[in-house]
């Protein structure tokens, strides 16, 4: 079956970056539209990006230039490397199989605090 295993969250400082990692498995990776999502504490879920059965990405309009999501095949691994964190950006971040996001992982936590 399909399972999705984040991991990398953390405690980290504004300013700071933290790279989210994904296992994949139980379908077709390499050919699989992945994304992440996430949901801060006492809000609502929100689509931070995704990358395409091509590699193409995109990314919400607010995050865009903080934020780079990638895949490796060979290690059935989804990525999101985050940068100049925020404490905005505390959340649980998930990983997310498919265009109807049909299947997700447990999440990982990020905290952004000093």
């Amino acid at each position: 079956q399909v399972q999705l295993v984040e991991s990398g969250g953390d405690l980290v400082q504004p300013g700071g970056s933290l790279r989210l990692s994904c296992a994949a498995s139980g379908f077709a990776f390499s050919t699989a539209f992945m994304n992440w999502v996430r949901q801060a504490p006492g809000k609502d879920y929100e689509w931070v990006s995704s990358i395409n059965t091509r590699g193409s990405t995109t990314y919400a309009d607010s995050m865009k230039s903080q934020f780079t999501i990638s895949k490796d095949v060979a290690k059935n691994t989804l990525y999101l490397q985050m940068n100049n964190l925020e404490p905005e950006d505390t959340a649980v971040y998930y990983c997310v199989e498919g265009a109807v996001f049909a299947y997700w992982g447990q999440g990982t936590q990020v905290t952004v605090s000093s």
